[in-house]
Formats: structure tokens, C-alpha cells, sequence
């Protein structure tokens, strides 16, 4: 700003020179051409300097280019927005919901209990909003709210960074959230006839969890084992949980399985800090993209979700159930496939279209998982 501010002065220094020069001494050799020359030079490393000190920002998707799908779901290169229905869900990432409404798809399957009838189908709806538009979304809000700094470096045309809400807006929909999944929970504890509230105590644990992973002083995020461990039992064990204890009963020993496939998705949550690298290292939160490198950490991930597979396999293998573990090998095939196609490749160009490609495959391995432990 300084050299800015100088040049200026130079200029209009310069320019009152040239005016206050009589007619008659203009065609004498004077300094002028020399002065015009360096007030150039002058400018041009003033430009330079600017445009050295601005951040290289990671490659956005402009407004006016980005898509509506996009913005619905909640993911990057999204189209901006006026309507605020819209912006609402779209702070709620309605493409993180799957992982949730399946985890609690597996949970009834591992129960033995559930039945293709009318009651048993509301209940397992009433439980997948809980656990995805509810509670989920008032964890996407909350830590879109706490994370508007680094989405002002990273995604600066999200919601609240764009200003498209009023910080009055998000903290009203984040308690309607909150308070919307945690009545669903104790509903479900009557429904199923409990006589310990076991959904409603997983919700608020759930919720806990949520607030302490985004929000200081805890903050979990900021470690990139424990943060992303945190999420990885959030999207996999939690709604598994909350599925098994509504049909049925929550046993020790699904305790640790679920909690050993929270493994992989730790990986599967370091997938999406990537494209966060940016602002993370600018904010000194210690993502493993950012602690280890994008080349290690990319090894870390791809490690995180396999070998969490493979070991389930073999406990399913030495439980004597050897039709689910080779079913469960036969989908971490593909999966190793699209790592080496795209993830490998480019982690931060790809991330998206791994996900996509790959994950599907994942959740299908957790349902092999449940239907094994339910026989």
C-alpha cells in the first residue's frame, strides 16, 4: 500500500512539474522523458508487488457459471442464489445424507428384527430424517458457521462467507435442526417402546460430537486423526446405531465392529480436506493433507479405507461366515480400481468424481457387513 501510495505522489509530483515548466524551456533537454520512463518502471512494480502479494486461490467455479445441481447438494462449484429455501439446504449438503440414511439401513438389517410391513418401513423413514436432513444438517450448518473464515479463502461463493444468509438466519436454522432431530430421537424411543431412551441419548451424543468437532475450544477438526476419526464414527457407527437399537439391541461386539469401520471413514473424511488445503494451512488447522503433504496423505487415505475392509473381511472369514467376506473382498476391487484411476492421480482435480465412483461400493460392503452380523 505504501509503494502505492507513493507512486502516486510521484506521479502527481511529476505531472505538476511538467505544468509548471515555461513553453520556452520544453524543447530544452530536460528530465521529462526520463521521469515518464521510471514512473512506468515506478507503476509497473507496484503492479507486481500487488499481484505477488495477493493468495493464489484453488480453482473456483465462478457464480455465473456454476451449477444449480450443485448448489442444491451442498458441494463445491456451486451457482450463487437468491432464494432462501434454496440456500438453507444447500447449507445443510444434502449429498452427505446417504452415508447416514444407509448407515441406518444397516443398523435394522444387523438387528434381525426388521420386517417388510408398514410400521416397521415408518419407523426406519422417521429414523433416516432424524439422522440425515435433521441431524446432519444442523452438523453442516454448524460447521459451515464456524468454518466461514476458511470458506471465505477456499469457497468464499458458499452462503455465509457471500453473505446470500444473515448470521441471525443460520443460527435460528441450526437450532430448528438440532432441536427438530433430537424430538424425532425420543419419539422414536416411545415408538420402539424403550425403557432407557438409547436413540434419544445417541442423538445428543451424536450432537455433542458434532458441536466440538466444528466449534472452539475443542475444535477436533483441527487434528486430522481425531477429527476425521470423529466424522468417520459419525457418518458409519452413529446411524448404525441408532437403526440397530430402534429394531433391536445394541451388543458390545457391534460396538467394535462399527467403530473399527469407522476407519475407513476417517479416510473416506480425509478425501474432503484436499480441497481445503488452502485454508486450512492459512488458519493453522493440522488436516493430514496439510500436517503430511498431499502425496502422503493421499497414501494415508487410500490405506485407511482398504485395509479397514480387508481386516473386517477377515473377521467375517474367521467367524465363519466365508460367503460375506469374499462378497465384502469382491467390493474392494473396484474401489482400488477408481483410487489408482482418479484419487491417486489428482486427489484435489478428483475428489468429486472418486466419491462418486467409489463409494458406492463401500456403503455395499457395510450392508454385507450387517446382514452377516444379523445370521
Amino acid at each position: 500500500m505504501a509503494t502505492i501510495l507513493n507512486t502516486v505522489s510521484s506521479i502527481r509530483l511529476a505531472n505538476a512539474k511538467v505544468h509548471s515548466l515555461p513553453t520556452s524551456r520544453l524543447a530544452a533537454p530536460i528530465s521529462v522523458p526520463f521521469s515518464y520512463s521510471r514512473k512506468r518502471l515506478i507503476v509497473r512494480a507496484a503492479e507486481t508487488e500487488a499481484n505477488e502479494a495477493k493468495p493464489q486461490a484453488p480453482n473456483k467455479a465462478p457464480a455465473a457459471n456454476g451449477s444449480n445441481l450443485n448448489q442444491l447438494l451442498g458441494i463445491k462449484g456451486a451457482a450463487q442464489e437468491t432464494n432462501k429455501w434454496k440456500i438453507r439446504l444447500q447449507l445443510t449438503k444434502p449429498v452427505t445424507w446417504p452415508p447416514l440414511i444407509w448407515g441406518v439401513v444397516c443398523g435394522a438389517a444387523a438387528s434381525g428384527n426388521f420386517h417388510w410391513n408398514l410400521e416397521d418401513v415408518a419407523k426406519s423413514i422417521a429414523c433416516m430424517i432424524m439422522s440425515g436432513p435433521c441431524l446432519t444438517g444442523y452438523t453442516q450448518t454448524i460447521n459451515d458457521w464456524y468454518d466461514r473464515e476458511i470458506d471465505a479463502i477456499n469457497e468464499p461463493y458458499r452462503p455465509i462467507p457471500s453473505g446470500a444468509i444473515s448470521e441471525s438466519e443460520v443460527i435460528i436454522q441450526i437450532w430448528l435442526l438440532l432441536l427438530g432431530g433430537l424430538g424425532l430421537a425420543g419419539l422414536l424411543d416411545v415408538w420402539a417402546g424403550h425403557n432407557f431412551p438409547v436413540v434419544f441419548y445417541l442423538a445428543v451424543g451424536g450432537s455433542l460430537l458434532s458441536y466440538i468437532y466444528s466449534a472452539p475450544p475443542l475444535k477436533l477438526k483441527q487434528n486430522g486423526w481425531i477429527g476425521n476419526f470423529a466424522l468417520g464414527a459419525s457418518y458409519i457407527s452413529l446411524p448404525w446405531w441408532a437403526g440397530q437399537a430402534l429394531f433391536g439391541t445394541l451388543t458390545p461386539d457391534i460396538i467394535v465392529l462399527t467403530l473399527l469401520y469407522s476407519i475407513a471413514g476417517l479416510g473416506i473424511a480425509i478425501v474432503n480436506d484436499f480441497k481445503s488445503i488452502e485454508g486450512d494451512r492459512a488458519l493453522g488447522l493440522q488436516s493430514l493433507p496439510v500436517a503430511f503433504g498431499v502425496d502422503t496423505a493421499k497414501w494415508i487415505c487410500v490405506g485407511a479405507i482398504d485395509i479397514t475392509q480387508i481386516s473386517v473381511a477377515g473377521y467375517l472369514l474367521g467367524s465363519g461366515k466365508p460367503y460375506y467376506a469374499l462378497a465384502l473382498l469382491a467390493l474392494i476391487i473396484p474401489q482400488v480400481v477408481f483410487q489408482f484411476q482418479y484419487f491417486l492421480k489428482d486427489p484435489i482435480k478428483y475428489d468429486v468424481k472418486y466419491q462418486a465412483s467409489a463409494q458406492p461400493f463401500l456403503v455395499l460392503g457395510l450392508l454385507v457387513t450387517a446382514l452377516a452380523t444379523s445370521h
